[in-house]
Order: structure tokens, then sequence, then C-alpha cells
């Protein structure tokens, strides 16, 4: 009688792990059908965040994989009302929060849920722990924040490129020659200098990503190195995603 062979432990099919909600699941939309995978790099302005997502997509569409970007301010639905809300310096905290979030819950609906439905991955120049940490030091409440926050997909891979104020202020003025208001902080009244506000809002954002960081567990990498051996790292990990 023959007997029914075995699978070994290192032959056998990785299971396909179905997509999550942070909170409900949204009407309409199958988790299991989601196929493709979400891949979020986070970190602030002159970390090298744009930079790398461009040689990734570069990189993944030479292996053979159809991608799709996702960012802050790129909705159809709210992207150019929101930049000329800021553009006035005159938005209250709650008013910014909601603006970003319809941003996003338009690009989640549009473009990200679509995307992985059709098995594209879907690389997020930012995602929610961004929004999140920018509202919970303007004070929101945490509750409230996570609640506004629950229609989000979880991601299969976050990194947080991690720099110093100093190093931001470095990035950011060899780049545009300025600091920008919002990425200061200047409606937090931290100070009337804009680079001591820079620094000291830039701290307080990174506190909070550590925050974050043990509730969420995702990936924090050293950003002050070469952008080649940043991409080698970023690569690397999203191999160990994909494969």
């Amino acid at each position: 009688m023959a007997t029914k062979r075995k699978t070994s432990p290192r032959t056998r099919p990785a299971k396909r792990l179905a997509k999550r909600f942070f909170g409900h699941e949204l009407p309409g939309v199958k988790p299991s059908e989601l196929t493709g995978k979400l891949i979020v790099i986070e970190g602030a302005d002159g970390s090298g965040r744009s930079t790398q997502i461009k040689r990734l997509v570069d990189w993944l569409e030479a292996c053979g994989h159809a991608t799709t970007q996702v960012g802050l301010k790129r909705s159809n639905l709210a992207s150019e009302e929101l930049e000329r809300a800021k553009n006035g310096n005159i938005l209250n905290r709650t008013t910014l929060s909601l603006f970003y979030a319809t941003d996003f819950a338009d690009q989640l609906e549009n473009t990200i849920i679509p995307s992985l439905r059709a098995g594209f991955v879907v690389l997020a120049d930012r995602y929610i722990y961004t929004l999140m940490a920018r509202d919970l030091v303007r004070g929101l409440d945490e509750e409230w924040v996570r609640n506004l926050y629950s229609i989000a997909l979880r991601p299969d891979a976050v990194f947080y490129l991690k720099l110093s104020p100093e190093k931001l202020i470095q990035r950011n003025f060899m780049k545009n020659h300025t600091l920008d208001y919002w990425e200061s902080g200047m409606d937090l009244g931290l100070s009337l200098d804009m680079f001591d506000s820079f620094v000291q809002y830039q701290q307080l954002m990174a506190s909070k990503f550590d925050e974050l960081h043990r509730s969420w567990g995702f990936t924090t990498i050293d950003a002050d190195q070469s952008m080649e051996a940043l991409n080698r790292e970023l690569r690397g990990n999203i191999e160990r995603v994909l494969g």
C-alpha cells in the first residue's frame, strides 16, 4: 500500500497571509483578494526617502514587478486644496489632520486597494505613521487619531529612515535653501527662530516614531549612509518581503 509523502518544512510553500486593516474592513473589500504588496518608506524631508523610492521603482520594474506609487498630498480629491490651505499657514491642528486624512482615504480607496487587488507592489512615500506622529505632536487625542486611521491597511513592510535633525537641516538647505514652515513646527510656537523650531520639532517627531515603532514593530534604518548603501539595505529587506 502506497504511503502519502510528507512535504518537508523546507519545501512546503510559504503560506500567504491575507491583508488586514488596522480597524474594521472597508465595505466591499475582501482582504484575501489583495494579492499585491504594500511597502511603506517613512522619514522626514531630507532623509533620502523620495530618492530611494525612485530607485526602488526602477529596480522592481526591472525585476518584472508592476508598481504604483502613493504619498502625502497626492489624491485627486484633496491634494490641491490642502496645498493651498497650507500655503496660508493658518490651518488649526484638527483641520490639518482631517485634510490629510481625507487625502489618505481617497488614495486608499481609489489607488492602493485597486493596485493591490491587481497584484501590484504599492510603494508609499510616507503613510499614516507620519500623519499620526504629526497629530500626536500637536496634541490631538491618541484614541481619536487611531480611530481616524482605522480604515488603513496594514502594510507588508514599513521602513523608517532615521536621521538627526542637524543632518536634516543640512540636507534641506542643500536642496531647497530654506526650511518648510510646517516641517519646522512653526505652528506650535516652539521657538521664534525657525532653525531652533525645526530641531525641536524633528526631535519630537523622532520620539513619536520611536513610540509608534514599539507599537507597530516597523523597521528603523540609519539614513546617515551613502545613497548606494541605503539602497542596498532597502533592496535586501524588500527581497525578503517579496520572497
